[in-house]
């Protein structure tokens, strides 16, 4: 493959893209009105995930100091 083949390629992907989007603003808007909120909540969720092993990581360690 040539040098430029990858950037020609996703050049025209991209106009591809773009003209799909223009032509189907409608459906595209609705998956977006149905992806978002599940995203926030997907994303929530994680993040709380997150929190809670890091409060607990930091229980641990201080109780393993306090037994040294």
């Amino acid at each position: 493959m040539g040098k430029y083949t990858s950037v020609i390629i996703g050049a025209i992907v991209v106009l591809i893209g773009l003209w799909g989007i223009i032509g189907w603003w409608c459906d595209f808007i609705t998956i977006l009105k149905g992806s978002v909120p599940a995203m926030l909540v997907f994303g929530g969720a994680i993040a709380v995930i997150s929190g809670l092993s890091e409060i607990k990581d930091e229980t641990a360690a201080k109780k393993a100091e306090g037994q040294k």
